[in-house]
């Protein structure tokens, strides 16, 4: 068994925060730009926004930014809750520094949860997985299980129906153009798509898919001049589902949380055998994200899409460059 925190030497607790922390680098990220820090003093655990990876032409307001740290967030947790360890999160705790995102304090030893050893065991294999998917369809039983695990994590799950998939298809394609047309866009996408290899970030070429029709298309991360690494397939995702995360509002906590909840749905879908892509393009852009809230009957705030379903291709997915913990990590004493 497991011994509790306070009898672990003070060594042994920054090794088992630190490895937590370690386990988060693996966490999604607008453009893969990992917009956070984490600083471990004693049995504390802290994460801070990183503003200067914030994307001012895609993600001006932030909202991007505290999703992906709220991904990041949830995977330190689900390392240490499989680790078997109960934690205290204090989100947002100091307003004079709201770069500050939460505090996780360590606390007991408790019986890890079998299902949160498989989402933690998945966190180093999951991938975004932008290839078409087959026709095999996602159960009603799995996006349950889905729904409940985001609302669990104090979100909402909107599985878009099939009605509805043409105005997602139109909302992410308007943005899209939107986007396409502003100069300083298609700037930042260059720069975050052309990193030098040793910086660990960005979307480089291999892991970008070739351009394809899609029921609902894909963000096109090729750059200029450079050939996508990665064949679509064949098909244009008849088995995929569509679900939108959403919360009741759009304050930093609320999309911290949407973070989390969008990180247990890519989890445990992987766990699951599923593949998953983010579609952030109709959230990006004013007008094409009042089209999601209709398709939530305007119930909620958008947070972000994703794409389910069963991968075809058995050609694994190349590895995503991360920065180093060195880099992401700093721990006192």
């Amino acid at each position: 068994m497991t011994a509790s925190p306070q009898r672990l030497t003070s060594s042994e607790t920054t090794a088992v925060l630190e490895a937590a922390a370690r386990a988060s680098l693996h966490a999604p990220s607008v453009f893969n730009t990992q917009p956070w820090h984490w600083r471990v003093t004693g049995d504390i655990l802290e994460l801070s926004s990183d503003p200067e990876r914030q994307l001012d032409a895609t993600d001006p307001d932030g909202r991007l930014l505290l999703i992906s740290c709220g991904a990041a967030l949830h995977h330190a947790r689900t390392a240490l809750a499989a680790a078997g360890y109960a934690v205290t999160v204090d989100r947002m705790p100091d307003p004079a520094h709201p770069e500050l995102l939460a505090r996780i304090q360590l606390g007991a030893a408790v019986p890890p949860n079998p299902e949160t050893q498989r989402m933690a065991a998945a966190i180093p294999r999951r991938r975004t997985d932008r290839r078409a998917f087959g026709d095999r369809q996602v159960s009603e039983a799995m996006i349950t299980r889905l729904r409940r695990l985001v609302e669990f994590e104090g979100a909402y799950l909107h599985e878009v129906p099939q009605d509805q998939v043409a105005m997602l298809a139109i909302a992410t394609e308007r943005a899209a153009g939107i986007e396409h047309d502003d100069p300083t866009y298609r700037a930042e996408l260059n720069r975050w798509t052309n990193r030098p290899q040793w910086r660990g970030d960005g979307v480089p070429p291999t892991t970008a898919v070739e351009p394809t029709p899609r029921r609902v298309a894909v963000r096109d991360f090729t750059p200029v001049g450079a050939t996508a690494g990665l064949s679509a397939g064949d098909g244009v995702d008849k088995g995929a589902a569509y679900v939108i995360v959403y919360g009741n509002g759009d304050q930093p906590t609320d999309l911290l949380r949407g973070g989390e909840a969008m990180s247990t749905l890519l989890l445990l879908a992987t766990a699951e055998g599923l593949a998953t892509a983010l579609l952030s393009e109709a959230v990006e852009v004013t007008w094409p994200r009042r089209l999601l809230r209709g398709l939530l009957s305007d119930l909620g705030e958008p947070y972000l899409v994703v794409r389910l379903g069963y991968p075809v291709s058995r050609v694994p997915l190349p590895p995503v460059p991360r920065r180093d913990a060195a880099e992401t990590i700093t721990t006192q004493g």
